[in-house]
């Protein structure tokens, strides 16, 4: 066990207060009582302890990232993908998607990679979250944050979004960002979305949270009511989980991305490249990698860090019904742990739906566990890593506390936790 185990297994420490949670989350003067309404509104939102991680794993999660990246711009893995994708993912106007998220379970061989998210939530509610469990230790700064990343980070996603505008429109002035989502005021993340209006406004640019039934599709641009007049949509930060923009509400926001005439990002591309659940498939085929030209370094990282994965099919049913305890079911096209399941928890009703959908089965990777105190007892939760990448450069890392079958955020002492990745020398 190295040190950053004995400290998860065996200290309930607590570095949150609300005061510094507060100074991080009400940067401008619009956020003023967000605290209180997280508070209120998500009361297992944020866990009071960090998540400690060895320097030696956060070096097996970057070369993890950086080898998946290097695999998934291949061209037999991008044919493959998109040949089985809705045809508005051929598309590459340019963009890579902001916030790619990779998932991660922690097992005694190191990190195992439980699935990649093209429209990963959480960053700056983590960023805000990991600067206020730094500032409530003065002697500690130096452990929890060596290289001074977190005061910088908000600049960094900024910087994001503009390199994704450049990327499709050159040196033409960005002038508004939209953040999109259904109901976006029902979602439950939409104080991150009061965050990123306030941030993109707080570097010049007119931000605007907006449901897609809003947009209007005219004279080849994008249009929402709330930007001045005259002024079409320049940029729009996609929160939907309609990953092909194929709902008839999102009718508009399709047509403009079809044409090129808005800057999408993350865009339907993104998802099928990096995150059906059927790309989980693929890296475990060796020797389809093999064709492909994935050298024998990558392939064996492969190996190490993604779990077995297969297609559910009627053909492999009664195999894969003997062997499910030791499997997890998926949707291909899921996200959020929704109608994902547990093997060892299957009963026959819900099996009969998994083989009637459109599923894969990865082999179990039992999540590592932090110890907490809840109202004085310690206990201990499940924990997963999530590492929020830009063209296969890991920004943040963070963690999710729960308790049950899958993450959610309804565990007391759970949440998510800023990880400190202890220094080498310690």
């Amino acid at each position: 066990m190295n040190l950053a185990d004995a400290l998860n297994l065996g200290c309930a420490c607590q570095t949150l207060e609300t005061p510094r949670l507060r100074e991080q989350l009400e940067t401008e003067p619009a956020l003023a009582g967000l605290t209180a309404q997280l508070a209120e509104s998500h009361p297992h939102l944020f866990s009071r302890s960090a998540v400690f991680l060895d320097a030696g794993v956060m070096d097996q999660i970057t070369d993890a990232v950086a080898t998946l990246e290097r695999v998934i711009a291949l061209p037999g893995w991008q044919q493959q993908a998109l040949d089985r994708a809705p045809s508005i993912a051929r598309l590459d106007h340019g963009p890579a998607g902001v916030f790619m998220g990779y998932d991660f379970h922690l097992a005694d061989g190191g990190p195992r990679l439980i699935e990649i998210n093209s429209n990963a939530g959480g960053a700056l509610l983590n960023a805000a979250l990991a600067r206020a469990h730094r500032a409530c230790c003065e002697s500690f700064q130096q452990v929890f944050d060596p290289r001074d990343r977190l005061r910088h980070l908000d600049e960094a996603f900024v910087a994001m979004f503009r390199a994704e505008w450049q990327t499709q429109r050159g040196d033409a002035p960005l002038r508004n960002i939209l953040i999109v989502d259904d109901a976006p005021e029902a979602q439950y993340l939409a104080p991150e979305f009061q965050m990123a209006r306030a941030l993109f406004a707080a570097h010049g640019l007119t931000a605007v949270v907006a449901d897609p039934r809003e947009l209007q599709w005219r004279d080849g641009a994008l249009w929402h009511p709330a930007l001045p007049a005259g002024t079409p949509v320049d940029l729009v930060y996609n929160r939907l989980t309609d990953f092909y923009l194929q709902d008839g509400g999102h009718e508009a926001l399709q047509q403009a991305y079809l044409a090129g005439a808005a800057v999408v990002t993350p865009h339907p591309r993104t998802h099928a490249l990096y995150a059906d659940k059927r790309n989980l498939v693929t890296l475990s085929d060796a020797a389809l990698l093999e064709r492909w030209g994935v050298n024998e370094a990558d392939r064996a990282l492969l190996r190490r860090v993604v779990p077995a994965t297969q297609r559910v099919t009627t053909d492999h049913a009664e195999a894969l019904w003997a062997q499910r305890r030791g499997l997890f079911f998926k949707p291909a096209a899921g996200f959020g742990a929704r109608a994902a399941y547990r093997g060892d928890k299957l009963t026959r009703r819900v099996w009969s739906e998994i083989l009637a959908g459109d599923y894969v089965a990865q082999a179990t990777v039992p999540p590592s566990e932090r110890l907490v105190s809840v109202d004085g007892q310690t206990t201990r939760l499940k924990l997963d890593l999530r590492a929020y990448t830009y063209r296969g450069q890991v920004q943040l890392l963070a963690a999710r506390t729960w308790a049950g079958q899958t993450t959610n955020f309804r565990t007391e002492g759970g949440g998510f936790s800023p990880v400190v990745v202890l220094p080498r020398t310690l």
